[in-house]
């Protein structure tokens, strides 16, 4: 498949999706994937010469137990199918792929995308209470001393009432 038929194979199937996209190249799509714990995942779609990159934002560098995070994300990958996650020069976490032009396709463009999807959302709270424990701790009393709602904390409860390593 040539660079331009995969660009219009790409934009057909975005196209004919529900996703939220936008064209911001000539060969490069930005995908919003709604998720339920994680609740956009931004994806960058980018047509080379020679393979479609695939690049998506999880979460940012963690504040703590960063072996713990990084170990996690290791044995993760041996499960993943055409993404792996992958750590930038700034510690922030994302999902990474590379697939040949020849493979292009709306079925597979759905197969990596449903990847992204399941991944990101799926790891999403793990990739928080390994990470960020402390900071999760600290917001849930801050809220609650000022009678502020604890609604979105509330799958992290567990974290406050049996405490966590980290908590002062």
């Amino acid at each position: 498949m040539t660079r331009a038929a995969a660009i219009q194979e790409v934009q057909a199937y975005l196209a004919a999706s529900d996703l939220t996209w936008e064209r911001t190249a000539e060969s490069t799509f930005v995908v919003t994937l709604p998720g339920e714990r994680k609740l956009l995942t931004t994806t960058a779609l980018s047509v080379g010469e020679h393979a479609l990159t695939i690049n998506a934002f999880v979460a940012r560098n963690p504040d703590e137990n960063h072996e713990a995070v990084y170990r996690w994300l290791l044995e993760r990958n041996r499960r993943t199918y055409g993404v792996a996650f992958a750590v930038d020069h700034l510690g922030d976490i994302y999902l990474v792929g590379r697939v040949p032009l020849s493979s292009v396709s709306a079925d597979e463009l759905d197969r990596l995308l449903g990847s992204v999807l399941e991944y990101s959302d799926g790891s999403f709270n793990t990739l928080l209470e390994l990470g960020f424990a402390t900071s999760i701790q600290r917001e849930w009393r801050w809220r609650k001393e000022r009678g502020l709602s604890t609604d979105n904390l509330n799958a992290f409860e567990h974290l406050v009432e049996h405490g966590h390593p980290g908590e002062t």
